[in-house]
């Protein structure tokens, strides 16, 4: 617990339970891409008493604060992961909504190459790529 305490206060977050028990649900599902609901019925089930709408708040402060960052993939709900220090894209998988982090360095170099090819640098970047597994013929 002590790590999740300098975490938030590193950021300038006062240390709160809720902060505490929210932000150790993500560490433990690190891979992972959550929903405020994923967080709050994952709370739920090992006997914590988060309200969602608490969770909800938080999650907005994390945001804020860069702990997290917020996806908005198709299917309407916003997912969340523990920012990460090295850029990756996304995939999701159209019949599952699997997301797959991938890093492309080819990819990345051709973005760079546009932009400057349009005089600009880029500043930041997102990229999505929705997919369903091939059939077998």
């Amino acid at each position: 617990m002590a790590e999740e305490n300098h975490e938030l206060r590193k950021v300038g977050l006062k240390v709160t339970l809720p902060r505490i028990k929210i932000l150790q649900v993500l560490e433990r599902n690190y891979e992972a891409h959550l929903s405020a609901e994923d967080v709050y019925k994952t709370l739920l089930d090992s006997g914590e008493d988060v309200g969602l709408a608490t969770v909800y708040r938080v999650l907005t402060q994390f945001e804020a604060a860069g702990l997290v960052e917020k996806h908005n993939f198709d299917g309407g709900h916003a997912v969340f992961e523990l920012a990460k220090d090295d850029h990756h894209d996304h995939m999701v998988d159209m019949d599952t909504n699997e997301v797959i982090e991938f890093f492309d360095h080819e990819i990345e170099q051709r973005q760079r190459e546009v932009a400057e090819a349009h005089g600009y640098d880029i500043v930041d970047h997102s990229l999505v790529i929705y997919v369903r597994k091939k059939l077998d013929k």
